[in-house]
C-alpha cells in the first residue's frame, strides 16, 4: 500500500487505533490489530513476487499459473484452521488475507493442480493432485537447546541463549552456501523462540523428498535422546570435513568463549554431572569429580570455575586418550553436543511441510517474522524486533512509511529497514537469477522445436 493510500483512509486507521487503545495490555493480539496491519503494512507485492519465481506473465517463457498452485493456510482466531488455500494473483491473496485476519499464515508447496480446486480434480480418478516444488525448509527452536541452557526453558529466550541460534545460522548458511552452492536463502525470525530457513534455488525447489530426506541426514549429528547421556557419537579418527570446519570456524570459540561466559556449564555439580556422563571411562570420571568437588569453594568467578574446568577435563582426556578410542573424540563430542545446530530434521524431508510466512505476526508475543541477515547475524537481537503494537502506534503517530526507495530516510520506520533487507538482498537477485532462467529455457525450447522441422 503506498503513502498515499494510507493517509487516503487516515480516518479509518485513526479510529481503529483510537478503539484498542482501551483495551487491556494482555489483549495486544488481536483482530483489531490485524486489521491495522495487514491493511497498512503486510508487504503483498513482495511475497507475491517472491512467491511467482519470475512468473510474472512478462515473458513468453513464463507460467501463468505457478502461483495460483501455491497451497497457503490460514490460522483464524479461536484455532479456525483453513487449509489449501491458493490465490491467482496478489490482489486476490491481499483481498483474503484482509478478509479474514489470519492470526498465522503458513506457506506450502506448489502443486500439480490449484489446491483450491482439488476435489475437483480428485473426482476424475487420478491422483493428478501431488506436490511438484517447494523450498528446501529448516526450522531450529530454542527449546531444542533446553538441556544445555541455563537461563531460559521452553518458550523463554533471552540474550545469554540466543547466541545459540546465531551460531546454528553460521553452521548451516555456510554449508549451504559452500558444500551445497546454494546462493538464494532467506533466514526469518519465527517470532518469538527460533528461525527459518528458505533455500530458494530452483534445484532446491525441485528437490524430491528423498533428495531432501539426504540434504537433512547430511546435518545429523545427535543420534541419542534425551534419556542417553551421550547425545552425539563421532566416529573414526578425524571429523567429515564440514563438522571439522563447523568446529574450527564457529563451534569451538563459541564454547570456550561466549558459551562459558553466559552458561558457565561447569560451575556446579548438576552441571559438570552432565558432562562427566558424556566420558565413558569411570576413572576419569571419578578423577575429575574429585578434584571438582575439592575446589567447590572457590572464590574465583562461576565463569573463571568453568573455564578451569573445562581445561583440566582437555589436559586429562589427552593424557589418557591412548586407553580408549571412544576418548580420541571426546572433547569435540562435548563441544557438538552444547553447541552444533539442532535442526527439526522431519520438517526438512516432506515436500508438503507448511511453514509461517515472513511478516507475520507471532500471536504470543506480537512480534513480527522479520529476515534475518546470516552475513550480520550477531547483531540481531530478537527481543528489539518490532511488536504489533508498536507498528500501530507508529501509525498512529503518522510515522509508518511503507514506500522503501533508495532514500537513506526511508530506513526510519520500524519495519521498513527489514522490507528493504528482504527486496535488496533477497529478492532482487533472486528475481534476476529466476528471469535469466526463463529466458535460457525459452531459447532451448524454441531451439529444439527449430530443429524438429529442420529436416
Amino acid at each position: 500500500m503506498t503513502r498515499e493510500e494510507i493517509e487516503s483512509r487516515g480516518d479509518e486507521t485513526m479510529m481503529d487505533a483510537a478503539q484498542i487503545k482501551n483495551q487491556k495490555p494482555e489483549e495486544f493480539f488481536n483482530v483489531n490489530y490485524l486489521r491495522i496491519y495487514y491493511g497498512n503494512l503486510f508487504p503483498y507485492s513482495d511475497i507475491h513476487k517472491w512467491l511467482s519465481y519470475g512468473h510474472d506473465g512478462k515473458h513468453p517463457g513464463c507460467d501463468e499459473y505457478y502461483f495460483g498452485r501455491r497451497e497457503f493456510s490460514f490460522t483464524l482466531e479461536n484455532d479456525v484452521y483453513l487449509r489449501y488455500k491458493s490465490f491467482k494473483n496478489a490482489s486476490s491473496m491481499e483481498d483474503a488475507i484482509k478478509s479474514n485476519f489470519p492470526y498465522k499464515i503458513d506457506i506450502g508447496a506448489v502443486y500439480s493442480v490449484d489446491p483450491d480446486k482439488r476435489h475437483a480434480y480428485s473426482q476424475t480418478g487420478t491422483n493428478v493432485f501431488t506436490p511438484v516444488e517447494r523450498e528446501l525448509v529448516f526450522d531450529i527452536d530454542i527449546t531444542d537447546y533446553d538441556d544445555v541452557r541455563y537461563c531460559c526453558s521452553g518458550a523463554d529466550v533471552c540474550s545469554k541463549c540466543w547466541p545459540l541460534i546465531t551460531v546454528a545460522i553460521k553452521v548451516i548458511h555456510t554449508s549451504l552456501t559452500e558444500d551445497f552452492g546454494f546462493k538464494h536463502i532467506l533466514w526469518v525470525f519465527s517470532g518469538r523462540r527460533g528461525v527459518h530457513c528458505w533455500v530458494c534455488d530452483p534445484k532446491a525447489r525441485r528437490m524430491t523428498n528423498e533428495q531432501r530426506s539426504a540434504v537433512a541426514e547430511y546435518f545429523r549429528v545427535y543420534k541419542g535422546n534425551e534419556n542417553n547421556a551421550r547425545k552425539v557419537a563421532l566416529m573414526g579418527y578425524s571429523l567429515h570435513p564440514f563438522l571439522a570446519r563447523s568446529y574450527v570456524d564457529y563451534l569451538k570459540g563459541f564454547f570456550e568463549g561466549e558459551l562459558q561466559a553466559t552458561q558457565s556449564i561447569f560451575s556446579t555439580k548438576d552441571k559438570y554431572e552432565k558432562i562427566l556422563a558424556m566420558i565413558s571411562d569411570e576413572d576419569i570420571q571419578s578423577e575429575l569429580r574429585g578434584k571438582w568437588e575439592n575446589s567447590a569453594r572457590s572464590s574465583l568467578s562461576e565463569e573463571a570455575i568453568s573455564l578451569v574446568r573445562w581445561e583440566q577435563l582437555k589436559n586429562t582426556l589427552q593424557s589418557k586418550k591412548h586407553k580408549a578410542p571412544t576418548l580420541r573424540m571426546c572433547v569435540e563430542e562435548i563441544v557438538f553436543t552444547f553447541t552444533y545446530p539442532r535442526i527439526d530434521l522431519e520438517v526438512s524431508k516432506q515436500m508438503n511441510h507448511l511453514l509461517k510466512a515472513p511478516f507475520c505476526v507471532h500471536p504470543k508475543t506480537g512480534r513480527v517474522c522479520v529476515p534475518i541477515d546470516p552475513n550480520n547475524c550477531d547483531e540481531f537481537d530478537p527481543l528489539a524486533v518490532p511488536t504489533l503494537s508498536q507498528l500501530i502506534e507508529e501509525i498512529n503517530s503518522g510515522g509508518s512509511r511503507m514506500d522503501v526507495d533508495d532514500d537513506e530516510d526511508s530506513d526510519t520506520s520500524l519495519l521498513a529497514k527489514s522490507i528493504k533487507f528482504f527486496r535488496s538482498s533477497f529478492l532482487e537477485p533472486l528475481l534476476k537469477s529466476c528471469k535469466e532462467e526463463i529466458e535460457s529455457s525459452y531459447k532451448t525450447k524454441i531451439g529444439k522445436s527449430k530443429d524438429s522441422f529442420s529436416w
